[in-house]
């Protein structure tokens, strides 16, 4: 009997050559589009996105075309209170989160993941670049062919199990490629261009979007020096991440970036470029791949953002299940709320979320 699998599909390219893809290989496959827009009219009127009307239409397209079943499921509840109120929360606790890391973590690989079992499919599929492995009855997380385009930075939160059942097509195509397969199967989508903003903030405006959700959290306050000396106003500490040099509204006469946010004192404090270059961090919220515990210092190439590359590191034990990392060479912006993911060579070892800069 084939074995049934359940794929998110966002209307894009990648998953639905993914669909494709898993159809040829002989699964029953089973495609599904989550709803998690907040407001009809909002989504209604934007364009492209994971999330927008357009994009189910989309899904819904390829499906009829690829010949499988289609469905969409309401996540909308979910998505508010595990990816759009962390994101608001943790920009007014003075931090810089990744939703799309959230939004995998508990929307796609387990509540649709539990959605996919309940009905009896033995995988949920994603157009995700990135590949697993079985070696030694571990399961690894393995960065996909298409080196520019690897989204395994963004899945570190995988267990074991979610790996057992889980399956990403595209992990061995590069992208050229599946636009490539798109093309010759006859799918509109081929030429589509990449969704890059997040999905629910429109315009990309992210502190207008946190002022509007909180109003009475988001206050103006005071630029600061390193030593506490004030320099000017700021509209609201939701508007500034670490690094950040551009639309400070700030003239000093001198290049000036943010070197910390202080949400206890409303403060953002702006300093010299050097400033912003550490090498040690603290990280929470551990998750391990490649090893089951970390049990002493573990020698990985490390990255601090998305676009990052990996650099040399050190991980060490440091209490209460979180991990001290220390870097080589400087880093420029780390910045506390995004995650740190850890790399043995092309296996994902795990990561965290940035909780300190050290």
């Amino acid at each position: 009997m084939k074995k049934k699998v359940v794929i998110g599909m966002s209307g894009g390219v990648d998953s639905s050559v993914a669909a494709y893809l898993l159809k040829e290989q002989g699964y029953d496959v089973i495609g599904v589009t989550m709803q998690i827009w907040q407001e009809d009219k909002e989504y209604e009127e934007r364009e492209g996105g994971c999330c927008s009307l357009s994009a189910v239409e989309d899904a819904r397209r390829v499906a009829n075309k690829i010949g499988i079943p289609f469905y969409v499921l309401n996540f909308r509840d979910s998505f508010k209170n595990k990816v759009i109120d962390y994101f608001v929360e943790e920009y007014i606790n003075g931090n810089t989160p990744n939703p799309c890391i959230q939004c995998n973590k508990h929307l796609k690989f387990d509540e649709l993941l539990m959605k996919a079992r309940a009905i009896g499919a033995e995988y949920v599929a994603t157009g995700h670049y990135a590949k697993i492995s079985e070696e030694n009855g571990r399961y690894q997380l393995i960065r996909a062919e298409d080196d520019k385009k690897d989204q395994t930075y963004a899945l570190y939160n995988l267990t074991q199990e979610q790996l057992k059942h889980t399956l990403m097509p595209c992990g061995d195509y590069t992208k050229d490629k599946i636009r490539e397969i798109a093309k010759e199967i006859g799918l509109a989508v081929h030429n589509k261009k990449d969704s890059e903003e997040i999905c629910f903030i429109p315009d990309n405006n992210h502190g207008l979007y946190i002022a509007n959700a909180e109003p009475k959290k988001v206050k103006s306050g005071n630029f600061v020096d390193k030593n506490g000396n004030i320099l000017g106003k700021h509209k609201g500490i939701v508007y500034y991440t670490i690094g950040q040099r551009k639309g400070l509204g700030i003239a000093l006469g001198r290049p000036v970036f943010v070197t910390d946010i202080n949400p206890r004192t409303n403060q953002v404090v702006i300093g010299a470029e050097e400033d912003i270059f550490k090498t040690d961090l603290l990280a929470k919220d551990i998750n391990f791949i490649s090893i089951d515990k970390l049990e002493g210092d573990l020698n990985v190439q490390a990255k601090i953002r998305y676009s990052a590359k990996p650099s040399d590191a050190v991980i060490s034990p440091a209490g209460d299940g979180k991990v001290k990392v220390s870097f080589k060479d400087k880093q420029r912006a780390i910045t506390k709320g995004q995650s740190v993911v850890f790399y043995d060579g092309n296996k994902v070892v795990g990561g965290g979320i940035i909780e300190k800069i050290l």
